[in-house]
Parts: structure tokens; C-alpha cells; sequence
């Protein structure tokens, strides 16, 4: 059927964005069945989910974010916050990956995704901390820094702020994944006016 660039290039943004809420909600809906069996159902924090997110006891497997979640949100609320954060994520990187590929390629494409994902896990907390061999107070400064930079921070829940510091609040994370998956889309409609198509079945054809 024939189309305008721009056209198709739509019908690949809906197909990316419908792809990947398929993907993530058959993810949370796969845990819950495997998870079901030892879960508190309710909308609030179960004594267990209390007593690991503010004992030392908890310190070593509890999320971080746990006394920060237990304090400010339920739980279909954090899962639910949770679920749109891996969402933004992965539309964002979705999206790299189309824009290099109409850019420079499929594998330009490939090598942006590894790129995307490497360039969050370098920006660790931890491992810029360990690396550098930070002090404490260095380390809260670069904690912030990363928390604003990396796109990895801005999907975890607990590296935003909660009242307790200068990290992106979830609006301001909404509105940076919002802005960057379209810079994205916006170049990547002038990508495709140069973008050369091979279609199967017709490399052989004058």
C-alpha cells in the first residue's frame, strides 16, 4: 500500500508504543500469577513488607525505596508508578534504537541499544562511588547528578525525591521521558526522508 514517509513512520511509533505496553503489562501480569501464591492482596503494606524496610534486618534484600514507598504511597500506587517508569524506559530506548537506524542502519540500531543500557549501568550510584572512591558527601552530590543524568535513575522508583532531597520528583521524570522519546521521534521524521526501503521479494526486480 502506498504511503507517505511520515505516514509509515507513525504507523512505526504506534507499533513500538502498542509492542512494548503489550510486553511490560504480560511481564507484571506474569509475576503476579508466579508471585500470587505468597502475596498480600491488599492495598497496604503487609507486616512483612514493614518490618524488612525498616529494620536493619531488611537492609540487605529490601528495595531502598521501601520506607520512602511506605511513607508516601499504597502499593497498587508504587506498582502502578512503577510499571509507567519501565514503560517511559523503554519507549525511550525504543526509540534510539529507531533513530540510528534510520541514521546509520540496523546494526547502528543494535549498538545504540547496548549503548543506552551501558551508559545507565555506568552511571550506577554505587559504581561511580566505588570507582572514584568518593566520600559520603561526594557521593550524595554525585547521587543527585546521576539521579537527573541517567535515564536508568529516572526509571527507578526510589531515585526520586520523596520530600527528602534534591532528586527529579516523578513529574519531572515524566516531562524528560516525555520531551526526549519526542527530540527522538521529531528527528527521526527527518531521518526518514533520506531513509532508503528494502522491501522483500523485490531486490531483484528493475
Amino acid at each position: 500500500m502506498r504511503t507517505s514517509r511520515s505516514i509509515w513512520l507513525i504507523g512505526q511509533a504506534i507499533y513500538i508504543v502498542g509492542a512494548t505496553s503489550l510486553y511490560l503489562l504480560f511481564v507484571m501480569l506474569s509475576t503476579a500469577f508466579v508471585c500470587m501464591e505468597n502475596s498480600f492482596i491488599g492495598n497496604l503494606w503487609s507486616p512483612t513488607a514493614v518490618m524488612l524496610g525498616f529494620s536493619d534486618a531488611g537492609k540487605a534484600i529490601a528495595v531502598p525505596a521501601a520506607q520512602k514507598a511506605m511513607e508516601m504511597v499504597t502499593p497498587y500506587e508504587c506498582a502502578a508508578t512503577i510499571l509507567l517508569l519501565m514503560l517511559l524506559y523503554s519507549l525511550l530506548m525504543a526509540f534510539t534504537m529507531l533513530l540510528f537506524h534510520l541514521w546509520k542502519g540496523q546494526l547502528a540500531g543494535m549498538v545504540s541499544v547496548f549503548g543506552f543500557s551501558l551508559f545507565g549501568f555506568l552511571l550506577s550510584p554505587d559504581t561511580i562511588k566505588t570507582m572514584l572512591k568518593l566520600s559520603e558527601q561526594e557521593g550524595y552530590v554525585a547521587n543527585i547528578i546521576v539521579g537527573w543524568v541517567s535515564p536508568l535513575n529516572h526509571a527507578t522508583f526510589h531515585m526520586h525525591n520523596f520530600g527528602y532531597d534534591n532528586l527529579p520528583r516523578m513529574g519531572d521524570t515524566l516531562v524528560i521521558f516525555a520531551l526526549l522519546i519526542a527530540l527522538c521521534f521529531g528527528i527521526s521524521l527527518k531521518l526518514v526522508r533520506n531513509y532508503s526501503f528494502i522491501f522483500t521479494g523485490t531486490e531483484g526486480n528493475t
